[in-house]
């Protein structure tokens, strides 16, 4: 498993306590840390995606409430609304990133925490962000490599 899909998957832990948890966001993620196993880098971008997304969160969810005109976000499984929320957040502040790789790695982390049919409701979901964005979506086999451009 490549650093950053652990860093995705580390931010969406991160943020399913935070959805259950009223303590302070900084205060909750230096707990997450200090009994996770992570490389550094795994913490820096784990970390980066929790804070753009509670710093941009509104614009992040009005990215994917447009995209998903038949469900409203509070009524989105959890665990999908935050796979979604991280890959909108990579595409909307994280531009070295091929959508395509972006879309794939919601999509395997979709199938790991939530199961096959919430997979092709993040896919669907973050096709229409992409379409909506204006960037080609792509192929991930045409697309450069996720880790010459580690954040």
């Amino acid at each position: 498993m490549g650093q950053r899909r652990k860093a995705r998957e580390c931010a969406l832990q991160i943020l399913f306590q935070l959805e259950f948890n009223s303590a302070d966001p900084k205060d909750l993620v230096k707990v997450y840390w200090e009994h996770q196993k992570a490389s550094r880098e795994i913490r820096q971008y784990g970390t980066w995606i929790v804070e753009t997304i509670l710093g941009h969160g509104p614009a992040i969810d009005e990215a994917i409430q447009a995209a998903s005109t038949n469900w409203r976000l509070a009524r989105m499984a959890v665990v999908d609304r935050n796979i979604l929320r991280i890959a909108v957040c990579e595409l909307l502040y994280e531009p070295a990133l091929v959508p395509a790789i972006v879309m794939d790695e919601a999509i395997e982390i979709a199938k790991r925490y939530s199961g096959e049919g919430s997979a092709v409701f993040v896919n669907g979901v973050l096709d229409a962000v992409v379409r909506r964005l204006g960037a080609p979506a792509g192929k991930a086999g045409e697309s450069i490599k996720e880790g010459q451009h580690e954040h």
